[in-house]
C-alpha cells in the first residue's frame, strides 16, 4: 500500500494493480523538465513502463499530451507511445493532494536506426488517416481540449474554416501575447490577407504533433517514433512550422511527399507555419527570435 502522500510509490501501486505486469519491483528517475518530473518502473515480467509527474499543476497539460497521443496512436502509423492513465494525483490512493500524472508504455527509443525517408512515409500516412474525432472527420479544425505549446496555452476549440482558425487561434494568439506594437502591426497586416496564401488549396483536417523538433523524434527497433506533442487537427502543412529546427532531410521530403504530393505555395505557406513558432519563441525566450519574427513578417508581407 502506499505511502501517505507518496505519489511515486502509489503510481506503482496502480501499475501493479491495474496492468498485467505484475507489481512493480523499482522506480528510477530519468530527471526532469521545467514542470515535470520522468520515472521508469520495472515490473515483475520485466516490462518498464514510464510516467510523469507534475506538483502544482492541474491535469489540463497531461489530459492534452494523452488526448493527443491516442489521436496518433489511432492512425497506426508512426510509433506513438499507448496510454494507460492519467489524472490528478488525489485520485490515487496514497498520492497526495496536489499535483498529476500520466503513465503510459514505456519505448525504448533510439533502439535501431530508422530510415529518414521511411519518416517522411509514415508521417505522411498519419496525416493522410481518417480522424479519430467525429468533429475533425465532419471537416472541423481544432481539439476538444486547449493544450500547450512550450511553457505557453495553445487554445483550440472547434473551427469550420483553417483560414480563420489559424489566423485566431495560432497567430493572433501569440500576437495578442507580444508586447512589441512592430510585430502586432506586421502581423495584423499578415493576417488581413492571410487567404490569398491558400487560394486554390483544399484543406482537410488531420492530425497534427504540433511541435515536431528533432528533441521530439526518434525511433524504436528501427521504427520512426514521436512523442511530446501538441496535437490538433490542422493543415498537413503546418506540421513543419518547426522543421527549423528538425533537421529534416532531402530523403524525408521526398518519403512525405510521395504519399502527400507538394501543393503549389507549400514554400510560401511553411514561412506562415515557421511564423507561430517564432512568435511563441519570442514569447517565451526573446532574444534573436524577435529577430526571426521580423524578417519573416517582413517577407511575408512585402507587396501585400
Amino acid at each position: 500500500m502506499a505511502k501517505k502522500d507518496d505519489p511515486l510509490t502509489a503510481i506503482g501501486d496502480w501499475i501493479g494493480s491495474s496492468l498485467e505486469y505484475g507489481s512493480v519491483k523499482k522506480s528510477s528517475s530519468l530527471g526532469s523538465s521545467g514542470w515535470s518530473s520522468q520515472y521508469t518502473y520495472e515490473t515483475e515480467s520485466g516490462k518498464k513502463v514510464f510516467a510523469k509527474i507534475a506538483f502544482g499543476e492541474d491535469v489540463v497539460m497531461f489530459k492534452g499530451e494523452a488526448l493527443g497521443l491516442n489521436a496518433m496512436y489511432d492512425t497506426n502509423t508512426l510509433r506513438i507511445p499507448k496510454i494507460y492513465h492519467y489524472g490528478a494525483l488525489s485520485e490515487l490512493p496514497g498520492g497526495g493532494n496536489r499535483g498529476s500524472f500520466i503513465i503510459m508504455e514505456h519505448l525504448n527509443f533510439g533502439s535501431g536506426r530508422a530510415s529518414s525517408k521511411e519518416f517522411g512515409r509514415q508521417l505522411a500516412r498519419m496525416h493522410a488517416a481518417k480522424p479519430s474525432d467525429e468533429n475533425a472527420a465532419k471537416g472541423l479544425f481544432g481539439f476538444h481540449v486547449d493544450n500547450t505549446i512550450g511553457g505557453n496555452p495553445q487554445p483550440n476549440g472547434w473551427m469550420d474554416n483553417w483560414v480563420d482558425f489559424f489566423r485566431e487561434r495560432r497567430l493572433g494568439y501569440q500576437l495578442s501575447l507580444s508586447t512589441d506594437s512592430k510585430l502586432k502591426q506586421m502581423g495584423q497586416k499578415l493576417m488581413k490577407h492571410l487567404d490569398k496564401f491558400f487560394e486554390g488549396v483544399e484543406v482537410k483536417p488531420c492530425v497534427l504533433h504540433g511541435d515536431l523538433w528533432s528533441g521530439n523524434i526518434s525511433s524504436v527497433d528501427g521504427q520512426p517514433a514521436i512523442f511530446d506533442p501538441a496535437v490538433y487537427y490542422g493543415h498537413s502543412e503546418a506540421e513543419f512550422g518547426m522543421s527549423w529546427c528538425a533537421g529534416f532531410s532531402q530523403d524525408f521530403y521526398a518519403g512525405y511527399h510521395e504519399v502527400m504530393p507538394k501543393a503549389p505555395g507549400f514554400e510560401a505557406r511553411k514561412q506562415i507555419y515557421s511564423l507561430y513558432h517564432y512568435l511563441n519563441h519570442n514569447n517565451l525566450f526573446g532574444g534573436s527570435y524577435y529577430y526571426q519574427c521580423e524578417s519573416t513578417l517582413s517577407a511575408l508581407t512585402r507587396g501585400l
